[in-house]
């Protein structure tokens, strides 16, 4: 009698492992059902437009609504490796990408080290450093085109009031062009850079540095082993995405200077956008694109290897 009562409540309810594999199942439907709406988002907006541009890629596709589009296979890569423009526009993104990085990390440690000590007025003056952060970078473009104008301009006006000379043309001379240029993107990204670092700096354990000044430790020994190994792993994602936004920058150089002079300042985004927009040239456009994506996806992976081999995620 006990074996067909228990027979009964197992044919009534099921085999425990049957419930716990449904009510399994019922989870993992449900969080695909509640990831759907941030995922089409992503796959119509990002992910099929990048794989339409791969695609475009290797086929002629130009401007026009009567040309036919052929496959054209690797031949777009191939004209790649042929044009010395691209790489020179290439060379000149490097040239950017890191003449904007690196000051921009140095000042922004700086001013976040400043920012973080108890100072008065530090709350307004936090508020100040990321006015550059808020303002669209083609007002931020225009701002500065105000600030170069030969003529007019508060930093030529400046120059005349000091008695230094009659100024310059900052944007259209051939050797002060991009430094300019470099300077605009310094001042205009920092601010992101000093509030990643602020935070760094607010998360640090204020007892380290006491127990470090009670051993004797002097600022730069203090900053070497209590502030930097808590800040360094914000450091090298910050220093990360800021090389790859400045590397794919478009938006200020062209307010700034369109890429002139003589190309001294045309980034690979701007060449593209040339070659794709002014030349209707899509499919070459797009290889110059993929070829863009594979560097900072070779970037992106070494900088992920070498977060895991130093341990950093933990």
């Amino acid at each position: 009698m006990a074996l067909a009562s228990a027979t009964v409540r197992s044919g009534r309810h099921g085999p425990p492992g049957n419930r716990t594999g449904k009510r399994t199942g019922d989870r993992g439907a449900g969080t695909w059902f509640l990831v759907l709406p941030a995922l089409i988002p992503i796959l119509v907006l990002s992910v099929g437009p990048l794989l339409y541009g791969i695609a475009l890629a290797f086929t002629d596709a130009q401007s026009g609504r009567t040309r036919s589009t052929r496959w054209t296979g690797t031949l777009n890569f191939q004209d790649l490796l042929h044009d010395g423009l691209f790489w020179e526009s290439f060379r000149i993104g490097l040239v950017w990408a890191v003449g904007v990085t690196v000051p921009q990390f140095v000042l922004a440690l700086g001013l976040a080290l400043l920012l973080n000590e108890n100072l008065r007025m530090r709350w307004p003056a936090r508020a100040l450093a990321i006015i550059p952060w808020a303002m669209p970078e083609v007002v931020v473009g225009i701002m500065w085109r105000l600030v170069y104008n030969p003529d007019a301009g508060i930093l030529n006006e400046t120059i005349r009031d000091l008695g230094l000379g009659d100024g310059r043309d900052w944007l259209t001379g051939l050797a002060t062009a991009l430094p300019a240029v470099i300077l605009v993107g310094v001042w205009s990204g920092m601010p992101q850079t000093t509030v990643a670092l602020l935070a760094g700096l607010q998360n640090t354990p204020h007892e380290l540095h006491e127990a470090a000044a009670l051993d004797g430790a002097g600022a730069w020994r203090r900053f070497r082993t209590v502030t930097w190994p808590a800040i360094r792993p914000v450091a090298l994602s910050i220093t990360a995405l800021n090389f790859i936004w400045n590397f794919n920058s478009f938006a200020l150089v062209y307010v700034l200077t369109n890429g002139g002079p003589g190309g001294r300042t045309r980034l690979p985004m701007l060449f593209a956008y040339e070659e794709a927009f002014r030349y209707g040239q899509f499919g070459y456009a797009a290889a110059m694109g993929c070829v863009m994506v594979a560097v900072i996806s070779v970037i992106l992976a070494g900088y992920l290897a070498g977060r895991l081999r130093g341990g950093d995620d933990r």
